[in-house]
């Protein structure tokens, strides 16, 4: 994507202050079909490689290699310009928005490449883009997703045993869990339940919540 001239970007920087936050709405393109500019958003601006990118999408890397190099075609011939969207617009790019978000998290929580099973710097940077949306956009899904990450994080700590090994939910030592992050976790979760019309964040999380007060 070739940047505008900066006086006739519509400039959005007032709604978001995160560089990287920006960058994600700017690349979740709707234009793009949705698995290439969730693709092309991991590996461009949140750093993913192609090959946790393709474990995430059940494909192979060079199939996922080659959606990206075709959403950089499609923007280059359609000279779809590399702008932020104006706050009206954002809306309508909140659904990619949360998958690439909610791929960055997985990969923290459960690391498809190297030595440790999960990755603190991914998971927390999700997190963080998280809570940022939810001031940003307080959708119910928005609030379902930082739920659901806020929840799973909470069990970071009695997930892995001292030599590194994974331990299953019933045989965690809950007395390891965040409770800081649960009550803020279940919090949303009541928010994200009052709008009547759960989505699947929103589900997922409320399952998470059942299991932390086990």
């Amino acid at each position: 994507l070739d940047p505008e001239p900066e006086d006739s970007m519509p400039y959005a920087g007032e709604a978001i202050l995160d560089d990287r936050l920006r960058l994600v709405f700017t690349c979740c393109h709707p234009a793009l079909a949705a698995e290439a500019r969730v693709a092309l958003t991991l590996r461009e601006v949140c750093g993913l490689r192609t090959e946790e990118i393709a474990r995430a999408f059940l494909a192979s890397p060079s199939t996922l290699a080659q959606r990206i190099v075709r959403a950089k075609t499609k923007i280059r011939e359609a000279r779809i310009p590399y702008q932020v969207p104006s706050p009206a617009d954002l809306p309508e790019r909140l659904d990619t928005v949360l998958q690439v978000i909610y791929l960055v998290f997985n990969e923290g929580y459960s690391a498809s490449s190297g030595t440790s099973l999960t990755r603190a710097d991914l998971s927390g940077e999700a997190i963080r883009l998280g809570r940022l949306l939810v001031q940003l956009l307080p959708e119910p899904e928005a609030m379902g997703l930082l739920a659901l990450m806020l929840l799973h994080e909470s069990r970071r700590t009695a997930r892995t045993s001292p030599t590194g090994d994974l331990i299953l939910l019933q045989d965690q030592d809950r007395s390891l869990w965040d409770q800081q992050l649960i009550a803020e976790g279940k919090d949303y979760v009541g928010r994200a339940m009052s709008s009547g019309a759960p989505g699947p964040y929103t589900l997922q999380a409320a399952i998470a919540a059942l299991h932390s007060t086990a």
